[in-house]
């Protein structure tokens, strides 16, 4: 048998065993991996799904608005106490005695004390409310969507509008899916950053790696790059 010495004088040293702190590293890493992607994985289904469905809108499946069902009310409410200051504790004041609960949506500029329309949004929910506070009436249409319409709602579902500074997230559970939201954005991000040491790893597999990899950056670069300067 060739001692350490002759093996290195040969030619065919042994690869230098890897460290305990990579061992673990790399053991961690393949778990946390695909511990990641089994908890993330209904979120990556639903968007990708509804992003399909949102960029072919004619596919006819999977239609929601059109099937809505809609039901109009008029309902008569009490005064809303003088210490309710702002369109927001107001509206939330005549959600509260209509027993809604939602996301409140500003649609028009309110020019009337005695008028107060705005709309309440929450998945498969929509509801469209003209109140007359003068005589403390509320005419409420309430539109469902099926099963499709809540998945697409939430694809988009935010609370927030970059074009109106009115819109912020006043629902609890807005503001939850909103954090859950965040979560699978850096779940993503981490498993992204954990395959590309799993690629870096295995020296075999670089060159094809890196192939794929530079053809995607390329792709996503055309887009967000890219076309300002074509066009």
């Amino acid at each position: 048998m060739l001692s350490v010495t002759e093996t290195t004088a040969a030619g065919n040293s042994p690869s230098p065993a890897p460290s305990r702190l990579r061992v673990r590293l790399e053991r961690w890493n393949r778990k946390l991996h695909y511990y990641a992607g089994l908890f993330l994985l209904f979120f990556m289904w639903l968007f990708a799904v509804t992003g399909l469905i949102l960029n072919h809108p004619t596919w006819s499946f999977a239609e929601s608005w059109t099937k809505r069902t809609d039901t109009t009310t008029e309902r008569v409410i009490t005064a809303l106490d003088p210490e309710l200051r702002g369109d927001l504790a107001q509206a939330q004041g005549i959600m509260r005695q209509l027993g809604i609960k939602g996301e409140i949506l500003w649609t028009t500029a309110r020019t009337n004390d005695g008028r107060f329309d705005f709309q309440v949004r929450r998945p498969g929910h929509y509801y469209f409310l003209k109140a007359d506070l003068t005589q403390n009436r509320v005419t409420l249409r309430h539109s469902t969507v099926n099963l499709w319409g809540v998945m697409k709602v939430l694809h988009v579902f935010s609370g927030v509008s970059l074009d109106d500074p009115r819109q912020s997230r006043d629902w609890t559970l807005t503001t939850i899916w909103a954090f859950s939201m965040d979560a699978v954005a850096a779940g993503l991000i981490f498993m992204v950053l954990s395959s590309l040491y799993m690629w870096w790893d295995l020296p075999q597999k670089r060159v094809a790696g890196a192939v794929v990899l530079g053809l995607g950056t390329l792709v996503c670069g055309l887009f967000c790059l890219g076309l300002r300067w074509l066009y």
